[in-house]
């Protein structure tokens, strides 16, 4: 089980910048709460340590995204939703006053594009579909990927476009994404520099460019919480704040 969350941050803050919270954007749209599924919450308890305090940070909806990868996460709609539904007992059982639904992460592999064809993907919002793509390099079907998505009546989700670095030197390509109608969603903690200082300023970039649609936790343990909480002294997230987010409307 996870040490109270609550204890890591019992410190006086020193920080000169006004903290704030997330109560203005109300839904978190992508994290890892369904417990031994995929590498988030390894147990009941890691999950409702992790909800009571996004709770705390003041989100009031939550929208879990297990992983799902032909190779490694061989999740499914079934696997997620019944997870779903334990988690949502378990927040009622301990009176957590915060909504949580489920949708998926998907990994964009030579396996994606028929999945996208031949499955009822799980998607959220106005039938958003959060997708990822690999580290090391751009799937070259990518743009292709995100049009046969759209003609299938999908939204497509970029997860955390910043911690692609195979993209920093052609920021145009994040531009072109977004003309396409791609949401771009930022990671929260890469603005702390949790994943990096070149995912920090490439984050900080998007915002600058206002093409963030999005921002998510992506939170999956103690650690992604200890980051979130510097999140909220950062300059960079009021920025944030004053873009059109879809997680106003979820």
């Amino acid at each position: 089980m996870l040490k109270s969350i609550f204890n890591l941050f019992s410190s006086k803050k020193e920080d000169s910048f006004i903290e704030t919270d997330f109560t203005s954007i109300g839904a978190d749209m992508h994290s890892h709460l369904i417990p031994g599924i995929d590498d988030g919450a390894k147990t009941i308890e890691d999950s409702i340590e992790l909800i009571k305090f996004l709770h705390s940070k003041g989100y009031s909806k939550l929208i879990t995204t297990p992983h799902i990868m032909s190779d490694y996460f061989r999740n499914t709609p079934e696997i997620i939703l019944s997870g779903l539904e334990q988690v949502r007992a378990a927040v009622k059982e301990n009176n957590i006053p915060v909504e949580i639904n489920a949708a998926a992460e998907y990994y964009v592999d030579d396996g994606f594009i028929r999945k996208l064809e031949e499955e009822k993907l799980l998607t959220f919002g106005d039938n958003y579909l959060l997708m990822e793509v690999s580290y090391i390099n751009p799937p070259e079907n990518i743009k292709e990927v995100f049009f046969r998505a759209q003609i299938l009546g999908y939204k497509p989700v970029l997860a955390h476009p910043e911690r692609y670095p195979f993209w920093y030197r052609n920021v145009e390509e994040y531009q072109h994404f977004y003309d396409l109608g791609v949401v771009l969603q930022l990671n929260l903690n890469s603005l702390s520099g949790y994943y990096g200082p070149e995912a920090k300023k490439i984050g900080e970039k998007l915002i600058d460019m206002q093409i963030i649609g999005a921002l998510g936790t992506d939170m999956h343990h103690g650690k992604h919480a200890m980051a979130l909480d510097k999140v909220t002294r950062e300059r960079y997230l009021q920025k944030a704040f004053e873009l059109p987010l879809i997680n106003r409307y979820l």
